[in-house]
């Protein structure tokens, strides 16, 4: 998900290098904490006291509160069944939340936090790519796992050089995969053979999608005749879809977010452009229907992790639920992915038999058909879930369930 600073990997790492002495001498919690599921706040993370803390890392305001509070309502319905259900091994879960107000360095702070002062044995990291690996050195240097249910980025889980990064984990695809599934549904579904992309060039996400998007669509016979780029914060995008259109594509790729992308979606249609648009999980909050219209969403499609209208039993038992704890409101994407990573930590430290952190990091590594709402998974060799992809279309605003694509 979405890198929202420019700051990079390394950026990150002084941050974190910056912070962690003012946190560690008493840099206070302030407001931004808040925990659920019970339980005493003594104990610590040891398995020996009342509680096993998680801390969630989350945006849950800023730029991208939609994906940060989405993740946490399905975390906190995830930490309530299991409560409920006796706990791990007796223990009760203790979520921590904490806001990282959609900023690299609040996501940093909030990890040092939670990992010196709140003593949690694993986190919930940040919903988007740039915050989660503002996180990633916190979580080596302390042991403390983190698992991001939708930053998508591969830097998370793995560096340039190649190698894994030990405590990273998530239980979202990776944007590569993502793109790969779009083109083959443009080219074997939708039959496009020229398609253009218009991406955010100033992400990480957005541009990681298209550039697996474009060399998958070429590899299958079709042609990139334009593409095109603008910014985060960008509101007038005529110009560039002016361009779009004389190129007379039959597809359009749109990697991007919702903010932006719900406002190009209303100005393509305004300019007459009707071809099938797609892009991906960073397309998925209500948000988007509020600034496209439902009209101009018609002849649209996402890839995403799940749906809430798949027939899969254990599907429809999760969005019961959901529904329930939240007046009715059906469960997205994001709170299907916090409920699943709550689960799959608890898998781990139960598996493990203990919250030792680098007990919980191997288990977490060895998880096999581990059965979840947003699919069955295991974990690969770069800490990556091996798992099916949905694609979804929107009709009169809604999302439809359109398909399954696996691996």
């Amino acid at each position: 998900m979405r890198e929202y600073n420019k700051l990079k990997k390394f950026g990150s790492l002084l941050v974190a290098s910056s912070l962690l002495a003012g946190v560690l001498a008493g840099c206070g919690a302030g407001d931004s904490n808040t925990s659920s599921g019970g339980g005493s706040s003594s104990g610590g993370g040891s398995k020996d006291g009342d509680t096993i803390k998680i801390g969630a890392n989350l945006e849950l305001s800023g730029n991208v509160a939609s994906y940060g509070s989405s993740i946490g309502l399905g975390a906190e319905l995830a930490v309530k069944e299991i409560n409920d259900a006796g706990g791990i091994d007796g223990k009760k879960i203790e979520l921590i939340k904490v806001d990282n107000k959609s900023e690299n360095s609040e996501a940093t702070a909030a990890a040092i936090k939670l990992a010196t002062q709140d003593k949690v044995v694993a986190m919930l990291a940040p919903a988007t790519s740039g915050n989660t690996v503002a996180t990633v050195q916190i979580a080596n240097d302390n042991k403390i796992p983190i698992v991001t249910g939708s930053g998508t980025a591969p830097n998370i889980t793995v560096n340039d050089d190649g190698s894994v990064n030990e405590y990273a984990f998530r239980t979202c695809f990776i944007d590569p995969f993502q793109g790969i599934v779009a083109a083959n549904f443009a080219s074997g579904e939708i039959g496009a053979k020229n398609v253009a992309i218009f991406a955010d060039n100033a992400s990480d996400y957005a541009k990681g999608l298209a550039k697996s998007f474009k060399d998958t669509i070429s590899k299958s016979g079709g042609k990139v005749v334009k593409e095109e780029a603008y910014v985060a914060k960008d509101t007038d995008f005529r110009t560039q879809l002016t361009n779009i259109k004389a190129a007379n594509p039959d597809f359009i790729f749109i990697p991007g977010y919702y903010e932006e992308v719900g406002l190009i979606v209303k100005q393509a249609r305004e300019m007459g452009i009707t071809v099938p648009l797609m892009g991906a999980d960073g397309w998925d909050s209500p948000t988007l229907i509020d600034l496209a219209g439902a009209d101009a969403l018609n002849n649209t499609y996402i890839t995403n992790h799940y749906s809430a209208e798949d027939p899969d039993q254990k599907i429809q038992d999760f969005v019961k639920s959901f529904k329930a704890a939240n007046g009715d409101k059906a469960p997205d994407a994001f709170n299907a992915l916090g409920y699943d990573s709550i689960y799959y930590i608890a898998d781990a430290i139960k598996r493990a038999g203990s919250t030792d952190g680098e007990a919980i990091k191997n288990a977490l590594a060895e998880t096999k058909d581990l059965s979840l709402v947003t699919g069955t998974f295991s974990v690969d060799e770069n800490h990556n879930p091996i798992k099916t992809a949905t694609v979804l279309e929107f009709k009169d605003g809604k999302q439809v369930f359109n398909s399954k694509v696996n691996p």
